[in-house]
């Protein structure tokens, strides 16, 4: 074992250093010190270092610093498998990382026909675009579902009510890839009933999307042209099965696509979520949630199985009622139900999707009796309606 040590010293600028203890300035001659003495001269003899015993350090680390390394190395020559595998590239176990706010999108735009599922139109956005919103302006391809601007005449429109159509709106432009694969799934549905093809609808209308209807009906089948388009989004679908199964957190009883069910019914929608002028105040800002018109006394139901946080008469909402559902693709969500004229649970009470939790009244800053509706999602208002089946 080397001696050498070091130890702290200051150094020329002033600041601590490290200095090995054998290059520690002596100290001016001592008379005392025995290199210092006059002796007489005597042949040179090589020095023997004195043999030291092991410490009570080396006697207590040793073994353990000896088993840590044979573990290591039997660790690193594959003794035993990983009990924490890397799983990025598992497909269905690791799961999909996608915005939370496009799951009721995907879920309303595939329950337009039987044929499609969400997994299989969010495959196809991963494959187009990997849920990335940019264009290519070699192909004037844009947003996450990679729309042409001819493209966009035809199957594109203002899904979530904000004033404007756009393929770079990705709730527009998931809607817009539901409406037109639809429409091929009915294309090549009406072909394989007429017998002039065979095989799988799903392939079949994701071989339409890729090279055409022509091109199927003139195949047979899938073409060649569509095998490769087709095998990336197969390879991409079990990121996203986790989509076509209700949430663990409890279903919500509605249609298929929705992951809410109704508050009232009918859903008759009076102002819609975004920017207005509210009546009463006069200021524009947010509108948080959706209104229903419906009579006075008119029964409120919870939307989703999940826990009462808040049940109070409150200036603004009147008698309010919020309710926790848990997570949903790892976000919270919240329902939240205002102007009811009846408060029916109390805080902490757990109810199922269904469940009877007030009636519709006039309360707080109201013009009439309604619902208003929200859905809060991971602390942020987000539009109700794709949550619905409206």
């Amino acid at each position: 074992m080397n001696d050498e040590r070091l130890t702290v010293a200051q150094t020329p600028d002033g600041t601590n250093g490290p200095r090995p203890a054998g290059n520690r300035p002596e100290p001016p001659d001592r008379p005392d010190r025995p290199e210092q003495r006059e002796q007489p001269e005597q042949p040179e003899q090589p020095r023997k270092r004195k043999r030291r015993g092991p410490g009570p350090f080396t006697l207590l680390l040793l073994p353990g610093l000896l088993t840590v390394t044979g573990v290591a190395a039997f660790l690193a020559l594959g003794g035993l498998p990983d009990p924490w595998p890397d799983d990025s590239d598992t497909g269905a176990s690791a799961g999909a990382d996608i915005d939370p706010s496009y799951v009721p999108w995907l879920r309303k735009a595939a329950s337009a026909c039987t044929v499609l599922e969400p997994s299989v139109l969010a495959a196809q956005i991963d494959q187009l675009s990997g849920w990335v919103d940019d264009s290519d302006d070699l192909s004037g391809q844009k947003g996450i579902a990679a729309f042409t601007d001819s493209e966009w005449r035809t199957w594109g429109k203002d899904d979530d009510g904000n004033g404007k159509s756009s393929p770079r709106d990705p709730a527009d432009a998931i809607m817009a890839l539901g409406r037109r694969d639809c429409s091929l799934a009915k294309k090549v549905t009406e072909l394989r009933t007429e017998g002039r093809v065979s095989g799988d609808l799903v392939e079949l209308t994701l071989a339409a999307y890729a090279a055409g209807p022509a091109a199927v009906t003139e195949a047979g089948r899938v073409p060649a042209d569509a095998k490769t388009y087709l095998d990336e989004v197969q390879a991409l679908l079990p990121r996203y099965e986790a989509l076509d199964r209700e949430d663990s957190g409890g279903g919500a009883g509605g249609p298929a696509g929705a992951l809410l069910t109704a508050p009232v019914s009918p859903l008759t929608i009076t102002s819609p979520f975004g920017s207005r002028e509210h009546p009463l105040t006069g200021v524009t800002k947010l509108h948080t949630g959706v209104d229903f018109a419906a009579p006075q006394g008119a029964q409120v139901v919870a939307a989703r199985r999940g826990r009462v946080v808040f049940a109070a008469l409150t200036s603004a909402y009147g008698n309010r009622i919020v309710i926790d559902h848990g997570t949903i693709q790892g976000k919270r969500v919240e329902t939240t139900y205002s102007h009811l004229s009846s408060l029916g649970v109390a805080v902490g009470r757990t109810v199922e999707a269904g469940t009877p939790i007030g009636r519709v009244g006039s309360t707080g800053l109201s013009t009439g009796p309604h619902l208003h509706f929200e859905v809060i999602l991971d602390g942020y208002y987000t539009d109700p309606r794709p949550w619905l089946a409206t």
